[in-house]
């Protein structure tokens, strides 16, 4: 992993972070870590959803591995599981860290509701959860993610730029994740928040695992539903599922309309730079990886969480969890340089390589 990203997450943690939720003060869960103190010598579960998203193997978990190391001089141990898109599997990856006990868990759930008997039975075997990403049920110790609101609006609102006049003449479809991911739904809020009453909202889906295939299917349906000459532009909740779009708006003949997209994977930002993809919304993972590894540590070293979550947010069965929100940033082909190039999350070789490099030298990107 590059040192760069790794150096961002340092640097970025001085970034005032912004509360999400009510705060109802219910109980410190800061002190409640439920493990006897430990020195450097932990076992931190990390288990991640899916890795069709390449954020996940790329970025989350390295990182993740890295910053235990760093912060237990070496002798942290992070025991890794992806469930590959599976609620039930992964519920049973938890029984098996819980059995091999583990000093605490990093949980980015597939299915928030689904994770809940699974987190209480750590808990009950005196392991702390650190939700990782999205806001899982049942009581969890420690929570840190992007403020996905913000993502929705950001989103909402770069698409509405990149209309213009046009948002009064035609129609959006919008094409939100999973139902089964909370963080699905606080996008879909935001962007609605932004969109509603500024544009016709023509179809609208929840798309099924935010698998790309079940977005190109929806968008297919969408174009047949409203006539391909009557859609000016598509709200994508990430880059994944942008691709799916893209690929049947291409196939129905249907050519520059603005995309958004999230996560600022590769091919995404590759379709920024050809045109095909109006933006993404970049998320710094370093710094939200870099959280999670120093909430997990001082969970299971029996430290409190005070220096680290300044924030609480509630879930529907947890009050007041200590919580950092990151920020994030609006991904265009004007600021591909000054954010993950900068960063360090991707170099111009990388992005501009083969058929993209003409596409780069027209922007500037060298």
């Amino acid at each position: 992993m590059r040192r760069a990203a790794v150096a961002l997450a340092a640097g970025t943690m001085a970034v005032s972070l912004a509360a999400c939720g009510s705060a109802k003060e219910s109980g410190d869960n800061a002190d409640s870590t439920g493990s006897a103190k430990k020195g450097d010598d932990i076992k931190v579960g990390l288990l991640l959803p899916e890795n069709a998203t390449a954020r996940y193997e790329k970025f989350d978990r390295p990182l993740i591995e890295e910053k235990v190391k760093e912060l237990t001089n070496g002798k942290g141990e992070v025991v890794y599981a992806n469930a590959n898109q599976d609620a039930a599997k992964q519920n049973q990856q938890v029984d098996t860290m819980v059995s091999n006990k583990v000093d605490v868990l990093i949980v980015d759930a597939v299915d928030s509701k689904a994770i809940a008997g699974s987190v209480k039975k750590a808990k009950d075997a005196n392991i702390p959860v650190v939700a990782y990403d999205r806001l899982a049920e049942g009581p969890i110790d420690a929570y840190t993610s992007f403020d996905n609101e913000t993502v929705g609006k950001t989103q909402g609102e770069a698409l509405l730029k990149a209309l213009g006049d046009k948002a009064k003449d035609g129609q959006i479809v919008m094409m939100n994740g999973s139902s089964t991911d909370p963080n699905a739904a606080q996008f879909k809020k935001g962007a609605h928040s932004v969109l509603d009453g500024k544009v016709k909202i023509g179809r609208e889906y929840d798309t099924k695992e935010w698998k790309p295939e079940n977005a190109n299917a929806n968008m297919e349906g969408a174009i047949s539903a409203l006539g391909k000459d009557k859609i000016v532009g598509v709200y994508s909740a990430n880059d994944g599922m942008a691709g799916g779009i893209i690929t049947a708006l291409k196939a129905a003949g249907i050519a520059d309309i603005p995309v958004t997209g999230q996560d600022a994977e590769l091919a995404g930002v590759q379709r920024i730079v050809t045109g095909e993809q109006y933006m993404s919304v970049y998320k710094p993972y370093p710094q939200e990886a870099d959280v999670a590894a120093e909430m997990a540590v001082a969970l299971a070293q029996g430290k409190s969480l005070d220096s680290i979550a300044k924030d609480k947010v509630d879930s529907p069965t947890t009050k007041a969890i200590p919580s950092v929100l990151v920020p994030v940033v609006s991904l265009t082909k004007d600021n591909i340089k000054d954010t993950v190039i900068k960063d360090g999350i991707y170099t111009v070789n990388e992005i501009c390589a083969g058929k993209y490099k003409a596409a780069c030298d027209k922007i500037g990107l060298k």
